[in-house]
């Protein structure tokens, strides 16, 4: 029967058979066989026969500090943007399990190597024996996946491997670490606070001693406790015998406006005045002279001992306080691990997730495919 005949007498037919032999021209074809069929039948292999089940252990926990404030302000600084959860401190941890250091602690207690080797069948996710020291590192942090909530401040641990008890306790031994890595962390910063705050104290201990040997010297240098004071009492005594002249030389005005010149009395009390004068003029010379020894100077120079030792003093109560608070507050805000979640054991593998995995790759491939007929046939078309 003819083509034009078998349209003719059964045009349904002759489309449906028409559309099948396109399809398998399709199917059968060296392009599609190369491009989707072998690699979705070699992954289809792949999974059925190599690819092991890997198990997912779920951690959650966060850095805690004594003391941190849960109140209104702590909501009011997470509105604003302030987190009070000890953010940076939590950003290190999760550093620090992603670190080699972490994972040589692990290997030294946890046979990792051995772990994500065993399952030699499954090529593409076991772990080598000939894998260096960097390559190894990232496999780890492949396999130990790290999720930060900004909102919370918590981290999400998530720990792979190919036995539920494996995944499980590798995520135990990585909380068992990174809690004496907070540790190490809030003793260490407390412990350089509390060093600095003895270092400004011991400062502050020999300026104060220093400010009393100066002191000391000087009162035992010029035999005075306190100028200043011997200062007023000498500026005192001045007016003291400056009112009695004044009273005298009164006194002798009067007695000379009734009594000769010569007169006993008179020369008696001529002789009280001069004795004044002369008593004013050294002490006077005592309080304030050109000399470095004057009561003045040496007032002065006490005064400023004085302030010295006064603000010496002063900055070592300020620094001895410093040292008792920092004391104090090394042991009241110590950071420590907080386990919202405890690793739990996988019921289930988590990967590989076969189906999503291959139909996925289906999907991938139909495209591929389909671009590399349109390349093509651009290509054919550029010909004529």
């Amino acid at each position: 029967m003819s083509k034009l005949s078998k349209l003719i007498k059964s045009p349904k037919k002759f489309f449906v058979d028409a559309y099948y032999k396109r399809v398998g021209e399709w199917f059968l074809s060296r392009g599609f066989i190369t491009v989707v069929i072998a690699p979705f039948a070699l992954f289809v292999f792949y999974y059925l026969f190599f690819a092991a089940d890997r198990y997912v252990s779920e951690s959650i926990i966060s850095v805690k500090q004594v003391g941190e404030s849960s109140s209104n302000s702590a909501g009011l600084a997470a509105i604003v943007g302030i987190n009070t959860n000890s953010k940076e401190d939590t950003l290190y941890l999760r550093e620090y399990i992603h670190s080699l250091d972490m994972l040589k602690l692990l290997e030294q207690n946890i046979d990792v190597r051995y772990m994500y080797s065993k399952e030699w069948l499954d090529f593409a996710y076991r772990l080598y024996g000939f894998m260096s020291q960097e390559s190894f590192l990232e496999y780890y942090q492949n396999r130990v996946q790290i999720v930060y909530d900004d909102i919370s401040g918590l981290l999400k641990v998530n720990v792979e491997a190919f036995e539920p008890d494996d995944a499980q306790n590798l995520a135990n031994e990585i909380l068992k670490q990174s809690e004496i890595f907070v540790n190490e962390l809030s003793h260490k910063m407390s412990k350089k606070q509390l060093e600095f705050a003895k270092i400004e104290l011991q400062k502050a201990e020999d300026r104060l001693s220093a400010a009393k040997n100066t002191l000391l010297t000087f009162q035992n240098r010029y035999g005075i406790f306190n100028p200043i004071e011997q200062a007023q009492s000498q500026a005192n005594l001045a007016l003291e015998f400056e009112a009695e002249l004044a009273k005298k030389e009164a006194e002798l005005t009067a007695l000379l406006s009734y009594i000769q010149d010569d007169a006993p009395q008179i020369l008696t009390l001529k002789g009280e005045i001069a004795a004044l004068k002369k008593q004013i003029g050294k002490e006077r010379g005592r309080v304030a002279t050109k000399s470095n020894d004057s009561t003045n100077t040496l007032a002065f120079e006490y005064q400023t001992l004085i302030v010295e030792a006064d603000f010496a003093q002063g900055l070592y109560k300020i620094a001895l306080g410093a040292v008792e608070q920092t004391r104090v507050e090394s042991t009241k805000q110590i950071k420590y691990l907080s386990v919202i979640q405890q690793p739990s054991k996988p019921e289930s593998a988590k990967y590989p997730r076969k189906m999503y995995n291959l139909i996925t790759l289906l999907v991938l491939l139909f495209l591929l495919y389909g671009i590399t007929k349109l390349i093509q046939a651009t290509i054919e078309d550029h010909k004529y």
